[in-house]
């Protein structure tokens, strides 16, 4: 057994019982277990290379994040989305059916920005009046809207597909495009899923609602027509560059945060506020990201991985390692409940990807595979995030109630994506 995967064992293991024991935070444990393991090892001199290695290899996702969550941020304080909330509120009239697919419209539209705790904050407010007077179930509600935000925490900013590609050193287009139609068709199948809940639901109460009244509290911003052209196409636009990959993404949210900050706040102190005011959710993830850059640097450039792979490779039998991506992308939701995203992808990753690499299979299918279910739709049922108690302590539910009427739904939808997938050969069997 290779000394040099030893090593590498040591360093994932002892970063992730750190992690998930909440003995060190995410940022301290993937930079000291390292160093010190990595002293051990006896590559003390080369450590600092293979740190900055690693550290510029994330640079480039790091600057994107930050420039994705203040873009998406800023047109949310903008009241950019206010009128489609409105718009589907008032669709969702008094029929459960409607509001069930309103509820999954506006949490899908709010999730761009890629925050569970926003998604949650401004959308379950919104629906608890309408589906307590129609008698609906808050359970539903909260379903609904995990299914929601899950399947939107695929898209290429999202928290889980970011860590895929950092850790693996990956492209997020090459990563995320050939996933573009398999995610589209998750989204609907979860508004089928929501209206066939809102069905189900019944129409108890024939009480008319009031939608303007409820959703006083969801309206905070006035925007003018002509803003709301612009962020619109900011949006349309970035999106459609984005996934073309004609620049790089970094650059692409650079420029969409220029336009839409200075489009929307014209005084240089609106503007410092808005970044102020994104600025403790942007600089958490991307110390995280770094810290990150700091254990793969140790990891990768070591030749740890890659030990740890080939040792891999001679237990796994043939039969299994062959079809490691699907086996990976049908695991990946469950494997929410056990891994928290960091643990999971700067952990766990890079060693499937370099044990499925050994077996033929590419890397990148490993973390398509991976960004279906884990901490994606399957973010929102995990004990491991505080999203998931935000959202349970909004609807007043228990977590085992939400778990056990949410996670049959979330592996059904993760299913769909990986089905897709398979079809489009984004993976292969």
């Amino acid at each position: 057994f290779p000394m040099l995967a030893f090593y590498g064992i040591l360093i994932i293991g002892f970063v992730l019982f750190a992690i998930m024991s909440k003995k060190l935070s995410a940022i301290v444990a993937m930079i000291s277990i390292p160093l010190i393991i990595g002293l051990i090892a006896g590559i003390g001199t080369q450590l600092p290379e293979y740190i900055t290695s690693g550290i510029l290899g994330i640079a480039p996702i790091g600057v994107m994040f930050i420039f994705a969550i203040l873009f998406f941020g800023i047109l949310r304080d903008a009241g950019t989305f206010e009128p489609f909330i409105k718009m589907a509120l008032q669709f969702a009239k008094n029929d459960p059916a409607r509001v069930a697919v309103s509820a999954a419209l506006i949490a899908m539209l709010v999730h761009l920005d890629g925050s569970g705790a926003s998604t949650f904050l401004i959308t379950i407010p919104a629906f608890i009046p309408i589906f307590d007077k129609l008698q609906m179930k808050r359970s539903t509600l909260a379903c609904i809207v995990a299914l929601s935000a899950g399947t939107m925490n695929i898209l290429p900013w999202g928290g889980p597909t970011i860590r895929a590609a950092s850790s693996l050193d990956l492209s997020l287009s090459d990563l995320f495009t050939p996933l573009l139609i398999p995610v589209l068709i998750g989204l609907i199948s979860v508004l089928i899923i929501s209206y066939y809940m809102g069905r189900k639901e019944g129409q108890e109460n024939k009480e008319e609602v009031s939608i303007s009244k409820e959703s006083e509290n969801v309206s905070t911003q006035n925007i003018t027509p002509l803003k709301l052209a612009l962020n619109i196409l900011t949006i349309i636009a970035t999106i459609v560059v984005l996934v073309s990959g004609y620049w790089p993404p970094y650059l692409i949210f650079m420029v969409g945060f220029v336009i839409a900050l200075i489009s929307n706040f014209k005084s240089i102190k609106e503007q410092e506020e808005q970044i102020n005011a994104h600025a403790k959710e942007v600089v958490l993830m991307v110390g995280i990201l770094f810290a990150a850059g700091c254990m793969i640097g140790v990891l990768k450039h070591s030749g740890m991985i890659e030990a740890m792979g080939v040792s891999a490779t001679s237990i796994i039998p043939d039969y299994i390692g062959k079809h490691l991506p699907v086996i990976i992308g049908t695991l990946a939701m469950p494997l929410s409940l056990l891994f928290d995203p960091d643990s999971f992808y700067f952990g766990i990753l890079p060693v499937l990807a370099q044990t499925s690499e050994q077996f033929g299979n590419p890397a990148i299918e490993v973390a398509r595979a991976a960004i279906i279910g884990q901490m994606t739709t399957g973010f929102a049922v995990s004990p491991l995030t505080g999203s998931t108690f935000l959202l349970i302590g909004l609807t007043g539910i228990d977590l085992g109630s939400h778990q056990r009427k949410t996670i049959p739904y979330a592996l059904l939808v993760s299913i769909i994506i990986l089905i897709t997938s398979l079809i489009l050969r984004a993976i292969h069997l």
